[in-house]
């Protein structure tokens, strides 16, 4: 067990020292720093080479994370990452994803406290990714690889440890779900048939950045006998036409996650990008009449729809209030004819996206709802 420095680490985060021999994981878990798997305990020397990475200037403040709003610094964001089993070359992805979270318009304060399961998906692109070894091939969203499940668990381990979003106290989700512990993954932008979705926003190819979106899981999209693009976007547009998901009843934002096979054939038929998320906004949508349940419970479903919707029965009621709503990545492994649909929030959030670099200020644009500012 590792205990060096632990005096010098203990001081600098006000905890008080414990000896030499301490069962440090059990500490941890001990003092609710934890979310729920064992965490690596943080060493000075681990410690420094993050805030090296970072810029130095431990006690920096990168941000307020809500709803606690507590301060993170750098030390303690290089705590919390190596708690999560980060390496150092992860700093600049794990610091951006933060700041895109924390961000007036992702709304980090709901997104942490609603009962809904919403949790923050990070899609990171560009040459970053690959130089750090991320995964946007094979089991992408699942288990396997360090980059994605550390990045991932460190900014948990944040919106946990500063942000106090603990179960039961400031964190009201009735159910969760596993991306609570990590949500993490890379564009396989290799395997892409249309540019990487950074670029198609105004991002170079040499940019790096980070996507974030308050999202439930991937639902997954099986299509293995259509050779055109709508057969495919079909079965897509049936996975968001529910009216259980969150945009059927709150609009907003959402991701949709198309495999490799099935953005071969969809692009040998000439399709853009746009065209694909064109086409699913346009006919993903259910009826008035099927989310308001015939209006039988009164009017409680007819609140969060935009104001421009109709309220009559027969309306078509759309997944998202336009194509840019959609947010479109190529993500998985060369074999299998899979999609997903990811469902957003809601419009009670909206997605951000911003480049990654050691300096504190990005270096291109803010992205979000679609628009890029400076």
């Amino acid at each position: 067990m590792a205990t060096q420095s632990l005096e010098q680490l203990n001081t600098s985060v006000g905890i008080e020292a414990v000896a030499n021999g301490t069962d440090l994981i059990e500490l941890y878990y001990d003092r609710g720093w934890s979310d729920g798997l064992p965490v690596v305990p943080p060493t000075q020397e681990k410690l420094d080479a993050i805030v090296e990475v970072l810029g130095g200037d431990p006690q920096f403040v990168e941000c307020k994370v809500a709803p606690r709003w507590g301060a993170l610094t750098r030390e303690v964001l290089a705590i919390n990452m190596v708690m999560a089993g980060c390496r150092p070359a992860y700093a600049p992805v794990v610091r951006a994803a933060i700041l895109a979270l924390t961000a007036k318009a992702f709304n980090l304060n709901g997104v942490q406290a609603t009962t809904h399961m919403a949790a923050p998906l990070l899609v990171v692109n560009g040459p970053v990714a690959r130089e750090i070894g991320m995964n946007g091939d094979c089991n992408a969203f699942g288990s396997g690889n360090r980059a994605n499940a550390t990045i991932g668990r460190a900014l948990r381990l944040v919106l946990l440890n500063v942000g106090g979003a603990w179960p039961g106290d400031l964190d009201k989700s009735t159910l969760g779900h596993p991306g609570k512990y990590t949500y993490c993954v890379a564009e396989n932008e290799a395997a892409s048939p249309w540019a990487p979705y950074h670029v198609e926003k105004g991002f170079g190819p040499e940019d790096s950045t980070v996507f974030v979106l308050a999202a439930e899981p991937p639902h997954s999209v099986t299509n293995h006998v259509a050779n055109d693009p709508e057969g495919i976007l079909d079965s897509i547009c049936s996975a968001m036409s529910t009216i259980a998901n969150n945009n059927a009843v709150s609009s907003g934002h959402c991701a949709v996650v198309i495999g490799p096979e099935h953005a071969r054939t969809i692009a040998g038929k000439g399709w853009t990008r746009h065209d694909v998320r064109s086409y699913l906004a346009m006919h993903a949508y259910n009826f008035f009449s099927e989310i308001s349940f015939d209006q039988r419970y009164g009017k409680i479903y007819n609140r969060n729809l935009p104001k421009w919707y109709k309220r009559e029965p027969d309306a078509r009621i759309p997944i998202v209030p336009s194509p840019d709503h959609i947010h479109l990545f190529v993500i998985g492994g060369e074999a299998g004819r899979f999609s997903a649909f990811i469902p957003g929030w809601g419009h009670m959030s909206s997605p951000v996206l911003r480049s990654i670099e050691t300096a504190t200020q990005p270096k291109a644009p803010i992205c979000v709802d679609g628009t890029c500012y400076l």
